[in-house]
């Protein structure tokens, strides 16, 4: 079994559980750890001991893949400065729609350019929530699919949340309300001098929030309230053929960066492995390819 060698880019919460993925992974190996700061903490300095921090991914030597783990909005920058290197990408970027289409139009040139592989959106919704709303569109393709998300918290709406001024700390909590609509349930800690209604004005404005019922909260503490646990359910119902009636359910709770970190992982695999130059979402990836070990033995383990 070829060993691949893992950069993992960012190390907030996703960054460590990757490490831990990577780590668990029978054909991975950690090449190390790229970050702005090489400079670690004590408590970093222990649970990174023995692990390369470095502020370049030109100084592991050779990378297969570079997990990139840091906030959505840094991915159309950074993503083509790896595969500008011939180095394979794996994102979390989890904006829907029209700006999914446009990186994954933007990241598909460069990897095609340079022979690398950018697999976009690699996490659980978007990612294997959208192979799973296929699928069921296959089964039945005629109805309509309901995903509620939560109760639990989002990290992209909490970082974009934090990133506004006057923020020291946030937490958006998704709270669904049935059939596929959401509140937003956003704590806030402000900076000294900071008004509430002010920073809830720039928050309802971004188009992490906009379309949603957005409420925004002061508190003292963030630390006090946090909780990664997320979770959803997924409903179908549709026509197979002429058939009516055909339901399907699909539920999950879960470690939110843990499962993120742990798909991330997996298409690592199939962008080194398995996939042409180009960029791809993940319904564009055969479920096999996510795994490890030879396509004879998981055929005959799974068909």
């Amino acid at each position: 079994m070829e060993t691949l060698r893992m950069a993992v880019v960012g190390y907030g919460n996703i960054g460590h559980y990757a490490l831990e993925a990577v780590q668990a992974a029978p054909d991975m190996e950690l090449a190390g750890i790229v970050r702005r700061s090489a400079a670690l903490s004590p408590e970093e300095s222990k649970k990174l001991a023995g692990i390369e921090v470095v502020t370049d991914v030109s100084m592991l030597g050779k990378v297969d893949v570079a997990l990139l783990c840091g906030p959505t909005r840094s991915i159309p920058e950074t993503a083509p400065q790896y595969l500008a290197r011939g180095i394979h990408t794996v994102d979390s970027f989890d904006m829907h729609g029209e700006k999914l289409w446009q990186l994954r139009t933007d990241l598909d040139a460069t990897a095609k350019k340079h022979g690398s592989v950018a697999v976009v959106s690699a996490g659980w919704d978007p990612g294997s929530d959208s192979m799973l709303r296929a699928l069921l569109m296959a089964m039945a393709p005629k109805g309509l699919t309901y995903t509620n998300f939560g109760p639990g918290m989002s990290m992209g709406h909490s970082v974009c949340a934090k990133s506004k001024p006057g923020v020291k700390d946030a937490l958006s909590m998704t709270i669904p309300t049935g059939v596929g609509v959401h509140r937003r349930m956003v704590y806030v800690e402000l900076e000294s001098g900071a008004e509430l209604a002010e920073v809830a004005a720039a928050i309802k404005e971004d188009e992490y929030f906009v379309h949603d019922d957005t409420r925004v909260i002061e508190v003292p503490s963030i630390d006090d309230l946090k909780d990664v646990g997320h979770g959803v359910l997924m409903e179908r119902r549709g026509v197979s053929g002429f058939s009516h009636n055909q339901t399907f359910e699909f539920r999950m709770r879960i470690n939110n960066p843990a499962l993120t970190s742990q798909i991330m992982v997996s298409c690592a695999r199939a962008a080194a492995l398995r996939l042409k130059p180009g960029a791809y979402t993940m319904p564009e990836i055969a479920p096999m390819d996510l795994l490890p070990g030879d396509r004879e033995t998981l055929i005959k383990t799974l068909v």
